[in-house]
């Protein structure tokens, strides 16, 4: 079943990695998102380059709108990170689309977790299906200069 929300007219998702603007998403990560606020353009290469890449695209212009990444073995965990909506669509359905067509993407890999860590959109997410940890206490992370 996918109950995937619908995209907004005249918007498309991709995976093809040679759409992907990497300046733009890098602008708009260094500069905008809180996450990653400073990070180098070779660093956001990259993660780029080691990443399951996600874009929304403008179907007349061929304009990025949006951008995700995950970071995934495609057998039992992904990480959905750097999801990034443009200023100028935000409110239209766009991250929820393209958060569902994440999940969709993954859901056939039957991966036994897919994580993510949000400081201000709980919301979008937990509409996907997220929910937050059953047992975080579980859950440790190896941090290096932060």
């Amino acid at each position: 079943m996918n109950d995937t929300p619908p995209l907004a007219e005249g918007y498309e998702i991709s995976t093809d990695p040679e759409r992907i603007d990497a300046e733009r998403v890098h602008q708009w990560l260094s500069t905008d998102a809180y996450w990653a606020l400073g990070r180098s353009k070779e660093k956001q290469d990259l993660a780029i380059a080691g990443s399951l890449n996600f874009g929304v695209y403008a179907v007349e212009s061929g304009e990025q709108v949006a951008y995700a990444r995950v970071i995934t073995d495609l057998a039992t965990f992904a990480w959905l990170c750097d999801v990034y909506v443009d200023r100028s669509v935000r409110g239209a359905g766009i991250g929820t689309a393209l958060v569902g067509a994440v999940r969709e993407h993954l859901r056939p890999y039957d991966l036994r977790r897919v994580l993510l860590a949000t400081h201000d959109a709980h919301g979008v997410y937990e509409k996907l299906g997220f929910a937050p940890l059953a047992k975080p206490d579980q859950w440790m992370a190896l941090l290096f200069g932060q």
